[in-house]
């Protein structure tokens, strides 16, 4: 089993969401989070104050997948929420040494 993080732009998340569920993949776990990397951030002005807003906001989703839907769930979410504009996020794989449902017992593959 693999864990997917994938840190996106929030206007992308339903077309992310979207993509996922067609292909047939619609557990997910999302996060409303700030960051920032390249993207910098920009100033703006509020009540004629001039102030840097450097952690922009950005979504974060989780999911577990088994190895053999990898390949197939991070070209969805990276089609998906690619804009091609500095921005665009990134995606984290990792490993996943069990899983286990809480309400039945499963593990592993059976439990996701």
């Amino acid at each position: 089993m693999k864990k997917i993080e994938a840190i996106i732009q929030p206007f992308k998340l339903d077309d992310v969401r979207e993509a996922l569920k067609s292909g047939g993949h619609d557990r997910l776990t999302i996060y409303d989070v700030r960051g920032h990397g390249r993207q910098k951030g920009h100033k703006e002005v509020y009540r004629g104050q001039e102030y840097e807003v450097d952690l922009l906001p950005k979504v974060k989703l989780e999911t577990i997948v088994p190895d053999d839907r990898l390949d197939e769930v991070v070209k969805t979410i990276i089609e998906a929420a690619r804009t091609g504009k500095i921005g665009d996020g990134k995606v984290f794989v990792s490993d996943v040494n069990t899983a286990i449902r809480i309400r039945s017992g499963e593990e592993g593959d059976d439990a996701i």
